[in-house]
């Protein structure tokens, strides 16, 4: 199983239970805004601990709180995009990019910074700040960097709220040939129906 999880955790007063397996390439969490889809992911890449549960991804065990597992968020491998892209505003995107590189030990990488920029079709904006940057771009450059730190699997947190049409296609397309061409399971949080119909192999409601 790519995904294979269960897990409890509270929010406020808010109880979160979810619980699925997931062979598909890419999976789509959806649920109404506020119900914790980005709680989940947090919980995933180790940035939140459950009350209780497990937490498997691509077959390699993060999480279980029955047999005292969890591991630290940097031996997870998780290549996570969040929803504000969160790049460094003092650095270049050239320099963002290095960042993500440096986080990956030699031997794990599996993609180059030259194969990232053709790939996603940044050469263009290495000597840029990030403050100069599109929506498209800014997400564009996010994605490059949770690329280059040689991730086992991707987080992506609604990637394409507030980009305009022509920018969510270029964003949409990209994300269609990460699913297709590279060896890595993503699960994508969103509430656009329509994104994720044309971009799920399995859908898990959060409800």
């Amino acid at each position: 199983m790519f995904f294979d999880l269960s897990l409890s955790c509270r929010v406020g007063e808010r109880a979160i239970e979810l619980a699925f397996a997931s062979q598909a390439r890419l999976t789509a969490l959806v649920g109404p805004s506020g119900v914790g889809k980005t709680t989940v992911l947090n919980c995933i890449a180790g940035l939140r601990r459950p009350e209780s549960g497990r937490v498997a991804v691509a077959g390699n065990l993060l999480f279980d709180a029955a047999a005292g597992v969890n591991l630290r968020p940097e031996l997870r491998r998780a290549g996570y995009v969040f929803q504000d892209a969160r790049l460094f505003p003092h650095m270049r995107v050239a320099a963002n990019l290095t960042y993500g590189e440096r986080l990956a030990p030699t031997a794990d990488r599996w993609i180059g910074q030259e194969e990232v920029v053709e790939f996603l079709g940044i050469g263009h904006l290495l000597a840029r700040w990030p403050a100069t940057l599109s929506g498209g771009e800014t997400r564009r450059v996010a994605i490059g960097r949770a690329l280059l730190s040689a991730p086992r699997f991707l987080l992506l947190d609604e990637p394409f709220a507030s980009l305009d049409a022509e920018r969510g296609e270029t964003l949409m397309k990209l994300v269609e040939r990460i699913r297709d061409e590279l060896e890595i399971p993503i699960l994508l949080v969103s509430h656009d129906r329509s994104e994720v119909e044309r971009l799920a192999g399995e859908v898990v409601m959060l409800a």
